[in-house]
């Protein structure tokens, strides 16, 4: 190898190693390599070399690139082991250190209200049943018992989607969750005993209104049901979710078209202070009643042999009236504020109602 080549292979050496990061190592390359590089400019004369010596000094210039090449890596790889070790050590966490104190997350309060009610009707032996939001008018209105001239079927009070089931039903987002209780009971035999809590969306939107808000209704289908069990089931519902076990609770005859006989259910309540359970006042918690022996045919189900009862209940006003919540629109505002104030801790909603 020419003393040339030689030198050049020393010079880059000593100027990779006098390298002491990224910037400095790929200036050394550009000086080398580039394309105005030494080891690049005498590979460009090359064709000037005389024709009997050429073969020669192109063999020699390949061991000389693949030699600086070589280096070049070496020395890129040996400043990244650096630049890692640096960064390493000084990012070196002490893991003998507490954790930064973290804001757990919060349950909605009508998240945690309708797992409450989950624990406590499974515990009575209701399973859940779900369907979908957007109804026909037949399962939501029809099947139900509800006539075609009731008010609640004006576009006023509902909202009707444009386009329509197979068969002419008109579309509609539920009014109520009784929907999934029509598909339970024609898709299930009797003895039937379900909850429904779920979403459900009405044109109607002021203080204490929301155009969406959820409902559970709960049905419960078999031989000899009666009142008796309705009221059993509904006094043991409202106390334990109460949480007040001499809680007054009332019913008084009403009128659901998809019930016969109905009945309205009131709580004992302070008006003045708003305290359950006291104060010789009464207020409206519920709906409820036998379920219409028309609605059973409607399912294909035999009133004279099955009996069942219904109730429902909108989720938001019990919730309000347990919690202290004075305002229906912060539910649905996204105000972490309110959240904070109002949520409950995952890990204490897991245990809810143990041994109900």
């Amino acid at each position: 190898m020419t003393d040339d080549l030689s030198a050049l292979i020393s010079e880059t050496e000593a100027a990779l190693a006098a390298s002491t990061d990224l910037r400095t190592w790929d200036a050394v390359r550009v000086a080398v390599m580039g394309k105005n590089g030494s080891l690049t400019n005498k590979l460009k004369e090359l064709g000037k070399v005389a024709p009997e010596e050429r073969r020669t000094r192109g063999a020699a210039l390949n061991v000389v690139k693949d030699a600086i090449t070589a280096a070049i890596e070496a020395r890129r790889a040996a400043l990244d082991a650096a630049a890692l070790d640096a960064r390493l050590a000084a990012e070196r966490m002490d893991v003998t250190l507490p954790p930064r104190p973290v804001v757990n997350g919060l349950i909605h309060p009508i998240s945690r209200t309708m797992e409450e009610m989950a624990a406590i009707f499974g515990a009575m032996g209701f399973a859940i049943a779900e369907g979908p939001d957007v109804e026909d008018d037949w399962r939501n209105f029809g099947a139900l018992n509800i006539p075609a001239h009731h008010s609640a079927r004006e576009d006023m009070d509902t909202f009707y989607v444009p386009a329509l089931e197979a068969g002419g039903r008109r579309r509609v987002m539920r009014t109520h969750t009784s929907p999934v209780q029509v598909r339970t009971m024609i898709a299930q035999e009797p003895p039937i005993r379900v909850i429904v809590p779920g979403r459900t969306y009405r044109a109607d939107h002021d203080a204490t209104h929301s155009p969406m808000f959820h409902q559970v209704e709960g049905l419960a289908i078999d031989r000899g049901l009666t009142l008796g069990h309705l009221k059993g089931c509904l006094i043991d519902f409202l106390r334990i979710f109460f949480g007040i076990s001499n809680l007054p609770v009332r019913f008084r005859s009403s009128y659901f078209p998809f019930t016969e006989p109905s009945m309205e259910v009131d709580i004992g309540w302070n008006r003045k202070t708003g305290e359950l359970g006291g104060g010789g006042d009464w207020l409206e918690i519920l709906g409820s009643g036998m379920v219409h022996p028309k609605v059973l045919a409607n399912c294909g189900i035999d009133a004279r042999e099955w009996q069942g009862f219904a109730f429902g209940m909108g989720i938001e006003r019990v919730t309000m009236l347990k919690h202290g919540i004075p305002d229906l629109r912060p539910f649905y505002e996204s105000d972490i504020r309110w959240l904070r104030h109002y949520g409950f801790n995952p890990l204490a909603a897991a245990m809810l109602h143990e041994g109900v």
